[in-house]
């Protein structure tokens, strides 16, 4: 079984694309740059029609690329699978801006609560620590703001998905 793309065209349009279907795409690489991103052309047909591409700009740690195909130019955000079960996770960069509580990522132990009811936290001061499959888990604020009220105590066994932490 191949692996599932999500790509996000412009930030409107989004497509999904498999392994499969990626293979099938009748590509010639025209042009090679030193960085082998931006820079590399190619050669596309499909459905009967010619479409010369370049790779403008090339972001491989975030995968984003800008693409230009006969002359306009996209902007091309692409997922695989683990970062879609990320976001669905709650994890993605820019979702945890409006986090408004902290849920149990697993079930486990409540070893530690660094933080009180009414305490200012930044982003990234730790909140707790939770003991998941004889791992200590950092458990740390998504945002600044105050902590409005705490749902479980110290020793707590917790189910996953169970509610830990409010904020203001």
């Amino acid at each position: 079984m191949g692996s599932t793309y999500k790509v996000l065209v412009n930030t409107t349009f989004e497509f999904d694309f498999t392994d499969q279907e990626i293979s099938k795409i009748d590509a010639l690489q025209t042009s090679d740059h030193p960085d082998h991103q931006a820079g590399t052309t190619y050669h596309i047909l499909q459905d009967n029609a010619s479409y010369h591409t370049e790779i403008v700009q090339a972001d491989f740690n975030n995968k984003k690329y800008a693409v230009k195909v006969n002359n306009t130019t996209y902007q091309v955000a692409i997922a695989n699978e683990l970062d879609l079960r990320i976001k669905e996770m709650g994890f993605s960069i820019g979702s945890s801006k409006h986090v408004n509580a902290i849920k149990a990522p697993m079930p486990g132990l409540l070893l530690d609560i660094h933080v009180a009811v009414d305490q200012e936290v930044k982003e990234d001061d730790p909140l707790l620590i939770l003991e998941a499959m004889k791992m200590e888990n950092i458990i740390l604020s998504p945002r600044d703001g105050v902590i409005k009220s705490i749902a479980a105590a110290k020793g707590d066994a917790v189910d996953k998905g169970q509610l830990l932490i409010e904020f203001e």
